[in-house]
């Protein structure tokens, strides 16, 4: 900022006593750096405090506001030489020029090109929007005091004239640079895209358990981006899983992008393509206090048969346990378009027909199939296993406790995850039934 008003007041000074308009021109032009210096000064106290409750993303554009008061100022300078210059056009007159005005020129080029390289050097460090826009500005009057330069050269030769060609010129570096700077501002003031949506979703690809990144939008200065992504995730995934999902892709975007600052992720939920039934029967039963297993879907004329196992509350009347079963029959009927007709056999609940098997082999089996369950979702509390012969093989049974909170269709969910790992790791089970219900629940 002293270096800039040193210069400025060289020109201006030497402009006037000479009456070189180009010089004056080029005085209000850099007077202009010193004007923006303060202003910069000015923005960034206010830029840097940190966020408070009126002001819950920071104070960052303030600094963008007063870049954009760097390029208003660049324009009413322009209008400054505009106007010395039609009262040279108006009331004629050359300038005087010297040994002194040459002197005074090459002295402040050579300070506007130590402080242009000092400032940008900072600006790209600091990747300050504000500090490259006054680099800009301080290097543009390096340029603009050459052509002075030669416009005084040209005027001792003869040629006044080049004096008010020169001065056009500069003015329209000016209005170049100032209305670049107001384009750049009002980008970010008006949030333009900063980070190219498709390289961002192509990062995302590889993220565990994300099915799809439907968009990519991002807003802010160079050095803190807002970035928010809209992604896709099986509609059955628990909010644990989730949250490890949404880290997932804010570790990526940083990674990739340090000058991020906030990554904001929303999750929309869908349905799968393919319709799991033993899912969906699952969390309808549960909404009626019922259990099922062993859902298999059968071709049907032109749809979908069900056929399961339901189990009821024993001591039920055959008439009681009919009405619950056939409310379960005309809910999925009613919830999935393909089924047309829904088989049950009913059956009372904790009670398969087999005795426990209490053999060193099938407790070790037991035993296993408890390990792949903790391994799977250790936060879970699993407990009441209990093995019975089956037709082939063995039927396992247990308890899985998971937070009150936790949705019908999350814990169906991993209810259903564990039961197939069991089948897939432990092919002697037949059967595998597991009971999802909140953690500390009472049982009679």
């Amino acid at each position: 900022m002293l270096l800039n008003i040193v210069v400025a007041l060289a020109k201006l000074v030497t402009g006037l006593i000479t009456g070189a308009v180009a010089m004056i021109a080029d005085g209000f032009h850099s007077s202009m750096d010193a004007s923006s210096n303060v202003m910069g000064l000015v923005g960034m106290r206010l830029a840097a405090q940190p966020p408070d409750a009126e002001h819950p993303y920071g104070h960052r554009r303030f600094e963008t506001l007063a870049t954009l008061g760097i390029g208003g100022l660049l324009l009413v300078a322009a209008w400054e030489i505009l106007q010395t210059m039609l009262d040279r056009i108006l009331n004629g007159g050359s300038p005087d020029v010297s040994a002194i005005s040459f002197g005074i020129m090459l002295g402040t080029m050579l300070i506007n090109l130590i402080v242009t390289a000092y400032e940008r050097r900072q600006g790209r460090a600091l990747q300050s929007e504000l500090l490259l826009a006054d680099a800009s500005h301080t290097a543009s009057d390096f340029f603009v005091s050459l052509s002075v330069l030669v416009s005084l050269a040209l005027t001792a030769l003869g040629f006044a004239w080049i004096d008010i060609v020169i001065a056009l010129l500069i003015v329209l570096v000016i209005g170049r640079v100032g209305l670049k700077i107001i384009g750049q501002t009002s980008n970010v003031l008006a949030d333009h895209q900063v980070l190219d949506p498709q390289a961002v979703k192509a990062l995302l690809v590889e993220v565990p358990g994300l099915e799809e990144t439907v968009r990519v939008r991002s807003r802010g200065p160079a050095d803190a981006v807002y970035v928010d992504v809209d992604a896709r995730i099986p509609p059955a995934v628990t909010t644990d899983h989730a949250y490890a999902i949404a880290e997932a892709i804010r570790e990526r975007v940083h990674e990739s992008y340090p000058e991020v600052e906030e990554v904001q992720v929303h999750f929309q939920p869908q349905r799968p393509s393919v319709t799991d039934y033993t899912l969906e029967a699952r969390a309808a039963a549960d909404s009626l206090g019922l259990s099922v297993h062993e859902v298999i879907p059968v071709p049907v004329g032109d749809g979908i048969g069900l056929e399961m196992h339901v189990e009821v509350q024993p001591g039920l009347t055959l008439g009681e346990a009919h009405r619950q079963v056939s409310d379960l029959e005309r809910r999925l009927i009613a919830t999935l378009p393909k089924v047309r007709q829904v088989l049950t056999h009913i059956e009372p609940a904790n009670e398969r027909g087999a005795p426990l098997t209490q053999t060193q082999a099938a407790l070790e089996l037991r035993d296993l199939a408890l390990t792949v369950a903790n391994e799977l979702y250790p936060d879970a509390r699993w407990s009441s296993a209990t093995i019975r012969l089956a037709f082939g093989g063995y039927a396992l049974t247990m308890r899985c406790q998971l937070p009150a909170s936790t949705s019908v269709e999350e814990a169906h969910a991993i209810a259903e995850h564990v039961e197939t790992a069991i089948r897939n790791q432990l092919p002697q089970f037949q059967r595998v039934t597991i009971h999802t219900e909140p953690l500390n629940a009472v049982h009679a």
